[in-house]
């Protein structure tokens, strides 16, 4: 493959759109992980949240099932360790406590309701390892 400077340059994702089975338990769900409804809400058939530049999209899909191990959505925060407050002070059981990775990300996951993995991430200084 050779270089061309007319190339196109990828310079971010500008959202992600999720499929949901229930749009008003994902939509509280991620209103009280402190996301901002752009658009649609609790009775809509499709829903964006503000997500720093870009979107996280849900659109309903009263018969979709998440298969395991899909992938992830990596949404970074100020600050992890607030995140995981918060999504436990909400009832939510996030898969493990805060940690900080060899790859330089202080992070955790979590499961939304249907099932798609969230892992709310900040950068460290630099890696661990």
């Amino acid at each position: 493959m050779t270089s061309d400077d007319r190339a196109p340059v990828i310079e971010a994702i500008g959202a992600i759109t999720l499929a949901v089975r229930n749009m008003a338990r994902s939509v509280r769900f991620y209103t009280n992980l402190g996301f901002e409804i752009r658009y649609g809400g609790e009775d809509a058939a499709f829903t964006s949240f503000h997500a720093g530049p870009g979107y996280l999209n849900l659109q309903l899909a009263p018969t979709v099932r998440v298969p395991r191990n899909w992938g992830r959505v990596i949404i970074h925060v100020s600050d992890v360790d607030a995140m995981y407050a918060r999504a436990r002070e909400a009832g939510y059981e996030p898969a493990s406590e805060p940690e900080d990775a060899e790859w330089g990300e202080r992070y955790f996951h979590i499961l939304d309701p249907d099932g798609h993995e969230m892992s709310f991430a900040k950068l460290l200084d630099k890696p661990t390892a």
